[in-house]
């Protein structure tokens, strides 16, 4: 199965913001090369949000391009089988932190997004940290911090928060 058909069938089982989801799917209905950065007219991206052991910080990192504080994620890449494994490589790598799992359930929100290479519809998954977790930053990042779910609303922007608030409802 390719990479695009196991987004169809995740999107298709996903439960919850049916109009936006639809959006995700219409797109790569037309867009057969809809999953890559190449798509200009936009493309599908991965991203988790990783939680602490004890289920109450967040990881969050200050996008190098962006300088925002964001949830792990990215573009899929040729080697990614699945959405799933697409958001647990952009976390590993993002985060430093070997070992993590996604929550069960699948994706956790969609949120579509304008970037400066195009619309992204990111397909968003949370990630639990094991426990004696130890973060490392990336290139790709300013910064990289734990954050109380309380401080989240300080630093990041609406769609953080909601992935939190979603997150945090199936934990």
């Amino acid at each position: 199965m390719s990479l695009h058909d196991d987004a169809v069938l995740v999107l298709k089982g996903y439960e919850g913001q049916e109009e936006l989801r639809q959006v995700y799917l219409d797109h790569l209905a037309t867009h057969p090369d809809g999953m890559w950065k190449a798509c200009r007219d936009g493309h599908v991206t991965a991203s988790s949000l990783v939680i602490d052991p004890e289920h109450d910080r967040v990881l969050l990192t200050l996008h190098g391009k962006l300088r925002m504080w964001l949830q792990m994620g990215g573009h899929c890449e040729p080697s990614d089988a699945t959405l799933a494994d697409a958001a647990l490589r952009e976390a590993t790598e993002e985060s430093g932190i070997a070992g993590l799992t996604l929550l069960p359930g699948g994706p956790v929100r969609l949120d579509r997004h304008h970037t400066p290479c195009t619309w992204h519809l990111d397909v968003q998954y949370a990630a639990l940290a094991p426990a004696g977790a130890v973060e490392a930053i990336s290139d790709e990042s300013l910064d990289l911090r734990w954050f109380a779910y309380d401080e989240v609303a300080t630093v990041a922007d609406d769609s953080v928060v909601r992935l939190l608030e979603t997150t945090r409802a199936r934990l």
